[in-house]
């Protein structure tokens, strides 16, 4: 594996830090307690910035000018193209910030550079440009029904909407929250996750810049139990969006009863990634590689169960290695740079110790498994073979650059053994047998099946998961309805 390890990483001065305070009203205002808390450089583990630790008092702040927001018309009631129009300023300021944004995000997140500008940001942006575009065009319907009356339906903003974001894609999770909400009318108490609220400050000054109206986007960064727990108690808040590990989602649902708020969930995945013996072997190893070593592995729908056909197997896997051996882990702006460190040194421990089971368990760790360097927290990318289902490693998101490579003989054997899981987040299929991609796609319990390709995504196409991976939909038409209800009227003629 080819390994750049420069200790001339961009100077952490040289990312001008602007916003580490809670934006709450359209004002940046400190934590009610004071307390901060530090966001950490995982490429250097260096600190870049106290950051206000808001809790309760302050999620309550936010929420009351949410709610002020939202019941005196000044946004929900606002019309709905001066909405759209506001979210594609937004994406317009996006696009000229977008160097800086990217830069942003990869000195919190440690994600490549070149990632962040040319997959995150576009991403985001054209996210924000396809829900402003759907502001003026949420419809209701009308309803023929018995008797001398008509009837309609009207589709509302559900209210004051609480998000709740991983650390992954800070700002693409930004764009997925705020863009079907604030298009549907929606405002917005969002707490950002503790490792990376970089980016989700600095996006809140631009919407602010651009026109957004005070109490509309309020942000209170801080941790799960405190602030986190705040947005799901709240009486003021409508719903709560999450995304994240399904243990917390059930959380959520326990603490979000009293209250019955209206709940999406964006949750994780072992997602099964197929590849049957009539398969273009090159897109496949192409498609497993990118599938599970985009993002560091750290990706909900990360295809870390690849299943071979067992006569294609030694084929696939020297195809698989030599695309691994060739991936560069090192400094994320370095520009020959693919992988970054993993986010921080709890998901870097929780990671390694994973690999350790993967041994102790039998698999055959055929490349990678270690820590690249004493500094930051580099894994290289980590292939095992002759993994068995019951495996720890085939068991359980590892959200890593772990990849598990299984075998199979038949189609019956394999759809059966896709299923074999409580996740249900994504499943991917490669076959020139077009009947039996659809089949595959029929019988797989996923909310996404890619054929013959993997990790294609689009603002237009709706994800989310079956089973314990969630409910409900982000993206596309679909991802409007969490943040509307529908009203039905009667008017007697």
């Amino acid at each position: 594996m080819s390994s750049i390890l420069s200790t001339d990483f961009l100077n952490q001065s040289d990312v001008k830090i602007q916003h580490t305070e809670c934006f709450i009203n359209g004002e940046w205002l400190p934590s009610k307690s004071g307390k901060t808390f530090a966001t950490i450089n995982p490429a250097t583990e260096v600190e870049i910035a106290q950051i206000a630790e808001g809790d309760a008092e302050d999620v309550s702040h936010a929420a009351e000018a949410a709610r002020n927001a939202f019941d005196t018309g000044l946004w929900s009631k606002m019309d709905a193209r001066d909405r759209g129009r506001l979210l594609y300023l937004l994406a317009d300021r996006m696009e000229q910030e977008m160097t800086y944004l990217a830069a942003l995000e990869t000195l919190d997140n440690g994600k490549p550079y070149q990632d962040s500008l040319n997959v995150d940001l576009p991403l985001a942006i054209d996210c924000l440009r396809y829900y402003a575009g759907y502001a003026d065009k949420i419809h209701g319907s009308t309803i023929p029904i018995r008797g001398k009356y008509f009837c309609y339906t009207r589709r509302e903003p559900v209210g004051v909407a609480g998000q709740i974001i991983p650390w992954n894609f800070p700002i693409l999770m930004v764009a997925w929250k705020w863009g079907p909400a604030l298009a549907a009318g929606c405002t917005i108490v969002m707490k950002p996750a503790e490792q990376t609220p970089l980016t989700c400050l600095r996006l809140a000054q631009l919407a602010k810049e651009v026109g957004f109206p005070d109490g509309v986007i309020n942000i209170v960064p801080g941790f799960g139990p405190t602030a986190g727990a705040a947005v799901v108690k709240h009486p003021l808040i409508d719903k709560v969006a999450f995304t994240g590990e399904h243990r917390t989602a059930q959380i959520i649902t326990r603490e979000s009863a009293e209250t019955l708020k209206r709940l999406t969930f964006e949750l994780g995945g072992k997602s099964p990634n197929v590849i049957f013996a009539d398969a273009d072997l090159d897109a496949a190893a192409q498609g497993a590689y990118i599938g599970l070593f985009l993002n560091q592995g750290q990706c909900c729908c990360a295809g870390s169960r690849v299943f071979v056909h067992r006569s294609r197997h030694d084929e696939f896997l020297e195809k698989l290695q030599s695309l691994t051996k060739q991936r560069v882990v090192g400094d994320p702006f370095a520009a020959e740079t693919q992988q970054g460190p993993q986010v921080d040194q709890a998901q870097f421990k929780k990671i390694m110790s994973y690999i350790e089971k993967g041994k102790q368990e039998g698999a055959n760790c055929v490349m990678g498994g270690e820590r690249v360097g004493e500094k930051g927290y580099f894994i290289t990318p980590t292939i095992f073979d002759g993994v068995r289902d019951e495996m720890s490693i085939a068991q359980d998101e590892i959200f890593g650059p772990v990849l598990s490579l299984l075998t199979f003989d038949d189609k019956e054997e394999i759809i059966h053994r896709a299923n074999a899981t409580f996740y249900g987040l994504a499943a991917a299929v490669w076959t020139r047998d077009v009947a039996l991609a659809h089949e595959f796609a029929s019988r797989v319990r996923a909310g996404t099946v890619w054929v013959n390709c993997y990790d294609v995504f689009d603002a237009a196409a709706p994800f989310g998961g079956f089973k314990m991976s969630g409910h409900g939909r982000e993206l596309g038409e679909e991802g409007l309805r969490a943040y509307t209800e529908n009203k039905t009227v009667t008017l007697a003629l």
